[in-house]
C-alpha cells in the first residue's frame, strides 16, 4: 500500500509521526505509526504533513518524498542511520544522495530529523508513495 504524505503528520514537541484519522472539534485525531495509539491534537499543536516539509538545496527547494527517494536510491532496502549516531555518517549520506544541499540553511538538526522520519516511514509504513494525481483519484472514490 502506498504512503500518502499528506496524510502522515509531525507534531511539535511530539517523538515520531502520525497518521491523520480524522478532524476532531479541537484540532484533528491521528495514530502514531509505531504503537497505533491514538491522539487529539489541539488545532494550534504545530501540525505539519511531511507533503509540506522541503529541504533547502542551491537549486531552490526540494520537496521531502524527493528527498526520501534519493535517500532510498543510495541505501537500497539497508536503514539510514540513527539520528544519534555520528554526524559525518549523516552528513556522508546527504552529501552522496542530494550533494546539492545548502549547508548554509539545511543543518544537521535538520537531517537527523529527515533520517528518523526516513527509519520510521521504512519500517511502519512505506517508502512508496502516492502521487498528487493518485491522492486526487483516492479523495474522489471517498466523497
Amino acid at each position: 500500500m502506498k504512503t500518502d504524505l499528506a496524510r502522515i503528520l509531525s507534531v511539535r514537541g511530539q517523538h515520531g509521526l502520525f497518521r491523520y484519522i480524522a478532524q476532531s472539534r479541537s484540532g484533528a485525531i491521528a495514530e502514531s505509526l509505531e504503537d497505533g495509539r491514538r491522539s487529539n491534537f489541539a488545532a494550534g499543536a504545530g501540525i505539519t504533513t511531511l507533503a509540506d516539509i522541503s529541504i533547502y538545496t542551491q537549486e531552490g527547494e526540494l520537496k521531502l518524498q524527493e528527498v526520501f527517494g534519493k535517500l532510498h536510491e543510495v541505501l537500497g532496502d539497508k536503514a539510514a542511520p540513527s539520528a544519534k549516531d555520528d554526524a559525518a555518517a549523516i552528513k556522508a549520506l546527504f552529501e552522496k544522495a542530494i550533494p546539492s544541499y545548502d549547508g548554509d540553511r539545511f543543518y544537521l538538526s535538520h537531517m537527523k530529523k529527515v533520517v528518523e522520519w526516513y527509519n520510521l516511514l521504512k519500517n511502519f509504513a512505506s517508502l512508496d508513495f502516492m502521487t498528487d494525481e493518485e491522492r486526487e483519484a483516492a479523495q474522489q472514490e471517498e466523497d
